[in-house]
């Protein structure tokens, strides 16, 4: 009994990643999402189907921190500065849809079905609010998060978030249970909220950037991922004990973090978690649907859907367009944002404990969550031709100037004067470094470097390498390998690569290297020094410049030599060797 209880968790994950893979594959290839392939890989393993793999509710509060994690990296990716920017559409656009959206789902369930006013709120208010655990993923996918669209997105799902607690005040408001205790008042969980925020703040500042210096000083690469795990768990594990939002403490931890060095360094040890507890949250969302309920009542469950989907995309296309978005853009918005979300099952099952709601209740809705939630997909694919604006012929013909971006690696003396060139062609440019002390010496210089290992693939994407047009390596030593130059190309193929290397053994090892251009790290400053030395002995501007060129011509023609037969002693004979000179040449008889 004993082997078979410690077996069970195993075979779980066998099947639940099984599954996962090929319902996701499939789903990926038919251009259906990956959300979709989980939460219906969920639905077949589920106790309402095949009934392989049980226990929803654990593995579900388990997999919630995907979701923290989740915010956690959007977090990274907006500083404070550019979080105050977007207040209007947190306070203004996310309230208003958390708002009119909940009212407006309340009145449809209390005039078209038989539930009271208490219970038609105490349903239609969560409902109101959307899953970010599926928008986020989706907008990141399209390449949309930083897009005007995507920060008016993410500011209503944001507010949706901090809606949590007025809507657990009144739903306990509500409550009909005498034998359920009281929590505490509206204004005492406000002003824990706003605490807690502060010292979230203070924590990131004063404790968190430090620690991360260490580390990186240090140069201990799993500690690092240990601090980003331990910053999200105890920020999240802070808010819940407090009875507020996890993910909304792991946001505010990552706010804090973004106009950090070590930004893109903990979104790449962070998004392996993030990816893996995010497909195991959407398969145990698709394990809870509960069928039975569906067959039960079909045409209710699917009219409520279809209610729901229609309700709030009408209402958000209504607030899209009176904020001054056009109407493409508000009907995207609607439709992203028009399945119930994942806060919703814990409202329900709150509203249940209240006696607002049957259990029997809490689970048909549950169902028209889900049932919402797999519907976005497709709804964004069927709207794909009416929301996207047709471009015209001379569009699609003319010139396009849309900026040059670089990615630096390596700001030691030769990345800083490579980055310098860079700005002054006023390119957009990227630095990344490992050396903390560097980091904080350009720092003190006006110049934003991230920490990071330039060597690795994920954090190169994380920082950007898919949408830039240069990555340039500057680092030292013999680190660039010819594997790795085809690895970053074959990851960033609209990339042009050039690289700084230490000598001609370099040059020639990576000869067959997907690489632009090659620098060796002396050479220029080199011949510059020889040509001042040359002067200085007299000798006119020709003849400087011919022995420039005699060198550079041979130069080249050996190393010609050398990439065909890989061998660096190739030409050896082809080396200038000394003339014999009197002292009389060099005017010192």
């Amino acid at each position: 009994m004993e082997q078979h209880s410690q077996a069970f968790p195993l075979q779980d994950g066998f099947l639940l990643l099984g599954t996962a893979l090929v319902f996701v594959l499939l789903f990926r290839r038919l251009g259906l999402g990956a959300t979709l392939g989980y939460l219906l890989a969920g639905a077949v393993l589920g106790p309402y189907a095949l009934g392989l793999v049980g226990d929803a509710e654990s593995k579900i509060g388990f997999a919630e921190l995907g979701i923290t994690l989740l915010l956690f990296i959007v977090g990274l990716e907006l500083a404070p500065k550019r979080l105050w920017r977007m207040r209007h559409e947190i306070f203004g656009l996310g309230l208003l849809q958390v708002g009119l959206c909940g009212l407006a789902i309340s009145a449809v369930i209390y005039y078209f079905t038989p539930f009271s006013i208490e219970a038609a709120l105490a349903l239609g208010l969560p409902l109101g609010l959307s899953s970010t655990a599926q928008v986020l993923p989706m907008l990141q996918s399209a390449g949309r998060l930083h897009t005007p669209f995507g920060e008016r997105s993410f500011a209503v799902l944001l507010f949706q978030d901090l809606s949590i607690i007025p809507l657990i005040t009144i739903i306990a408001a509500m409550n009909r249970n005498p034998n359920l205790p009281e929590g505490p008042p509206g204004w005492q969980l406000a002003l824990i909220t706003v605490l807690a925020i502060a010292g979230l703040i203070a924590a990131g500042r004063f404790v968190i950037r430090p620690l991360f210096s260490l580390i990186g000083n240090l140069g201990e690469r799993e500690m690092f991922v240990f601090a980003a795990l331990f910053t999200v768990i105890a920020s999240a594990a802070l808010m819940e004990a407090l009875g507020l939002s996890t993910a909304l403490g792991a946001f505010i931890a990552g706010v804090m973090l973004a106009d950090s060095p070590y930004r893109h360094e903990l979104e790449a040890d962070v998004e392996p978690f993030r990816s893996i507890l995010l497909g195991l949250f959407f398969m145990s969302v698709g394990m809870m649907l509960d069928l039975s309920a569906i067959a039960e009542r079909p045409l209710f469950v699917v009219t409520m859907a279809m209610a729901l989907i229609a309700v709030k995309s009408s209402v958000i296309f209504a607030l899209g367009l009176a904020f001054r978005m056009n109407w493409r853009s508000a009907l995207a918005l609607g439709l992203l944002l028009s399945q119930g979300g994942e806060f919703g099952f814990v409202l329900f099952a709150q509203a249940s404990s209240a006696w607002l709601i049957e259990p029997q209740a809490a689970s048909l809705f549950g169902a028209i969550i889900t049932l919402s939630m797999i519907s976005t997909p497709f709804l964004m694919m069927a709207t794909q031709r009416f929301r996207e604006a047709p471009v015209s012929k001379e569009e699609r013909e003319g010139p396009q100037d849309d900026g040059a971006s670089a990615l630096v690696v390596g700001y030691g003396r030769f990345g800083q004067t490579v980055a310098q060139m860079l700005i002054a062609a006023e390119i957009e440019v990227t630095l990344i470094d490992t050396d903390t002390e560097m980091i904080d010496v350009a720092g003190g210089f006006g110049a934003k470097v991230y920490f990071g290992d330039g060597t690795r693939i994920d954090l190169l994407r994380q920082t950007g390498a898919g949408d830039a047009q240069l990555i340039v390596f500057c680092i030292d030593g013999e680190q660039l390998t010819d594997d790795f130059l085809h690895a970053v190309h074959g990851a960033f193929p609209k990339a042009e690569i050039h690289a700084r290397v230490y000598d001609r053994r370099s040059l020639v090892r990576l000869n067959d290297a997907p690489v632009k251009s090659m620098a060796r790290e002396v050479l220029e400053s080199a011949v510059v020094l020889a040509r001042n030395a040359l002067d200085g002995l007299g000798l006119s501007l020709e003849d400087i410049d011919r022995a420039e060129t005699t060198y550079r011509s041979n130069d080249k023609e050996r190393l010609s030599l050398q990439y065909e037969s890989g061998d660096v002693r190739t030409a050896r004979d082809r080396i200038l060797t000394q003339p014999v000179r009197t002292a009389r040449q060099f005017g010192t008889e």
